[in-house]
């Protein structure tokens, strides 16, 4: 047993998201969305490397020793997987781990709205999840590929940078694939995807160029894809597609993305205060004809009504879901002004209500 699993113990013991291991610090569990210190010495920059390497393979060891950063799961059998990231900082080594549950739960088990689970029937298409870093976009994915497993008898192909969940093949067969492990590059792994008869594709992460070139081509030519985004809102994911490409290509991916694209999925997560735990509200938008027609001429600006009209669709606004998370006092004022689109909304709720420059 490594002598860093006493911390993944207690970690899962004490419903921890995340592990913060820094060099000159005690260690921290990130809980319920708050930093709690825990009782222990104080971890020296030789002491953390140790602990850390007891668990590395030797090739991301080499990674890290030349970037100073690196990437890569960790499993304990029965307990739970980690994504890890390790990092240099001023003080020496640096690392956070991202606890992965054993078990995926499904999307009426978090709580997420009924659409959620049709996106896993889909045939074909894109199916964007956007949300901040540390939203749960890993977790509502999980759930509707999990769902996909459970009532199709299809391929589906991961591409991960490290590897989250990882999927038993049920219905389906699924294949996971780690950047940096079993292919260069997201690209090169989406290129070649496209020649392993696949039916369903899920991408860790469009980072670049030609990944979201490849995954909308992918979603095109008749596969069902699943991505990620860091974007807030449906009309900003679809900005930020499309602003991605040099702009003389910009007209045919509006025309191309508009045929492809099936579903939005924004989510924020949030602190609980009616009990121990978070909760995520959600952005959705369904690609109705509407829809398609304002990605095609490029008035997404327009989005936000198209969705407060589709509601019989299962679509809903982002401020709209926070409210009822607000209406039902699981979520404080603060936050839901914090973390909302329209501020103005939550604004009168507020006690005593910030001068925020950022609306000036």
């Amino acid at each position: 047993m490594a002598k860093i699993d006493a911390f993944f113990k207690l970690m899962n013991d004490q419903g921890a998201s995340d592990l913060h291991l820094t060099a000159g610090l005690p260690p921290a569990l990130r809980l319920h969305g708050d930093i709690e210190r825990i009782k222990y010495n104080v971890l020296s920059n030789d002491e953390l490397r140790s602990i850390l390497y007891e668990i590395t393979p030797e090739e991301k060891i080499k990674v890290f020793e030349e970037t100073g950063d690196v990437d890569f799961g960790y499993e304990i059998p029965g307990l739970a997987r980690y994504r890890a990231n390790f990092f240099m900082q001023r003080n020496g080594i640096g690392a956070v781990f991202r606890e992965i549950p054993a078990e995926i739960m499904t999307a009426e088990q978090l709580g997420l709205p009924p659409v959620i689970s049709k996106l896993a029937s889909l045939p074909r298409g894109l199916v964007l999840v956007t949300g901040p870093t540390g939203s749960g976009k890993s977790t509502t994915l999980a759930a509707i590929i999990d769902q996909s497993n459970r009532i199709r008898k299809d391929h589906i192909i991961t591409v991960e940078d490290p590897i989250e969940f990882v999927h038993k093949s049920q219905g389906c067969i699924v294949n996971h694939r780690e950047v940096g492990m079993h292919t260069k590059t997201f690209s090169s792994a989406l290129r070649g995807a496209l020649r392993e008869d696949p039916d369903i594709i899920l991408v860790g992460e469009m980072r670049d160029l030609e990944t979201i070139s490849l995954a909308i081509e992918a979603a095109s030519t008749g596969h069902l894809v699943f991505g990620t985004l860091h974007t807030s809102s449906a009309a900003k994911t679809v900005d930020r597609v499309i602003e991605v490409f040099p702009a003389n290509q910009q007209a045919q991916i509006r025309s191309t993305l508009s045929d492809s694209i099936r579903a939005i999925v924004a989510q924020v997560l949030f602190k609980r205060i009616d009990k121990k735990g978070r909760c995520a509200a959600l952005e959705i938008l369904v690609a109705t004809p509407a829809a398609r027609n304002l990605i095609r001429e490029s008035k997404t600006h327009q989005i936000p009504s198209v969705i407060q009209t589709g509601k019989q669709y299962g679509m809903q606004l982002l401020d709209d879901a926070i409210m009822q998370l607000y209406n039902k006092r699981w979520i404080s004022a603060e936050e839901a002004y914090t973390k909302s689109n329209n501020k103005s909304l939550f604004r009168p709720f507020l006690k005593t209500p910030p001068a925020d420059f950022t609306e000036a």
